[in-house]
């Protein structure tokens, strides 16, 4: 018999924080949202009478989704040799409240590419990942940030073709710069990643503001007419990271960006922990934007969960000291975050971001960009993926598919 029970609390929904809301789980999935005291009428009363009492001491939020994680708990998906050193990292995000994980690779050869992938791919078939994110390897030299230049090369669809074999249809985007050629223009890199059902990300980027501008309209057709795009938008990874900065007479990619953003096009992921960007910024982003068009994401690396120290990130050699991740040969270049989804929510809502829409920013949305109608949200026929918090957003348990994992 399936089993039926409820949580109780303040529900953060996509819309609106239930005050004392409750939320019945069967199963897997959601099966009833709304107020506690209407539950009885709709069929639930004795399952909301067993749960916790009413009390405005915890939030019920979806699970979380991070869309760009390379790693944590001194595991890299990049350096990763097994799957079950994979595990912890994937284990260290579960634990604060991320549900569905993307693993991120980095720029390196063909080879090691297409191995990390069949062994990532294995992984999304079990359940234990979302997908996986190609970060490179057709990025800017000038912009490469801590990839290893020596593995950056020319756009190259065929690979892309490999790549997208070898993840079994569990590639969820790959981060390119749009002004090398064939990165955009029929059978490029963006076209051919559209038709292989995976999103085409443009980031590590030397591009000017014109040629911005002729990516961001080209993909936007691309995608209106594909019957097999994961998603409706492109996006932007780490948007205002590894990217030529705005300046007067050299306005650069950001400010395209942000307007076709504006316009409903790409979705701009941003690194919300205060550490790669200013927490204003992300609130004047959020403000000029809005929520429909931002994606919070970690770029966690191996460090996230351990404090201090040297780990490694595809080959390269990161160090962290107060949170803030850097290559070890140049400490001017960052190397991922080491945050927490949840933390970043916390964050952006301090800023003064509503709190239905920094949880959006990091659970609907992701999604959105998975593709996955069944995620992200707390409501009926959903997937019962859910993150209890105390009044402060710390976590205190998490639900995947109803059943507690922590």
């Amino acid at each position: 018999m399936t089993e039926v029970f409820a949580l109780r609390g303040r529900v953060v929904t996509s819309n609106r924080i239930i005050t004392d809301g409750a939320v019945v789980i069967s199963g897997d999935a959601i099966v009833w949202v709304g107020e506690a005291p209407d539950a009885k009428a709709a069929g639930f009363g004795d399952e909301v009478l067993a749960a916790t009492s009413p009390s405005d001491d915890r939030y019920l939020l979806p699970g979380l989704i991070d869309v760009h994680c390379h790693g944590g708990q001194g595991v890299s998906f990049p350096d990763a040799q097994t799957e079950e050193q994979a595990l912890g990292a994937i284990s260290e995000h579960l634990r604060w409240g991320t549900t569905s994980l993307v693993a991120s690779l980095v720029t390196h050869s063909p080879m090691v590419l297409r191995e990390k992938a069949e062994m990532l791919a294995g992984m999304c078939a079990a359940g234990k990942l979302a997908g996986i994110h190609f970060e490179g390897p057709f990025i800017a030299q000038g912009n490469c940030g801590a990839h290893d230049p020596s593995h950056i090369q020319a756009p190259n669809a065929p690979l892309v073709r490999e790549l997208l074999i070898a993840s079994r249809g569990y590639a969820v985007s790959m981060t390119f710069a749009p002004e090398k050629p064939y990165a955009m223009g029929a059978s490029g890199v963006a076209d051919t990643l559209i038709a292989g059902g995976a999103v085409p990300s443009f980031g590590h980027t030397d591009t000017n503001s014109e040629k911005m501008r002729e990516a961001l309209i080209e993909v936007r057709q691309m995608l209106a007419h594909s019957a097999r795009a994961r998603c409706p938008h492109a996006t932007v990874t780490h948007l205002f990271n590894s990217m030529p900065p705005m300046q007067p007479l050299h306005p650069g990619p950001i400010p395209e960006i942000l307007a076709d953003a504006a316009g409903g096009g790409v979705i701009v992921e941003l690194i919300c922990d205060g550490k790669q960007l200013a927490p204003s910024l992300i609130r004047n982003v959020y403000e000029l934007v809005g929520r429909e068009q931002i994606v919070f994401v970690t770029d966690a690396m191996a460090g996230t969960g351990l404090g201090d120290g040297r780990y490694l990130l595809g080959g390269q050699t990161v160090e962290v000291k107060d949170g803030l991740a850097t290559l070890a040969a140049d400490s001017n270049c960052q190397a991922g975050g080491t945050s927490h989804l949840i933390q970043q929510v916390k964050i952006a809502h301090q800023a003064g971001i509503p709190l239905v829409d920094a949880v959006y920013c990091a659970s609907y949305q992701g999604a959105k960009v998975l593709g996955d109608d069944q995620l992200g949200e707390i409501a009926p026929g959903k997937s019962a993926d859910l993150l209890v918090t105390d009044a402060d957003l710390n976590p205190m348990r998490v639900y995947k598919r109803g059943v507690v994992v922590f």
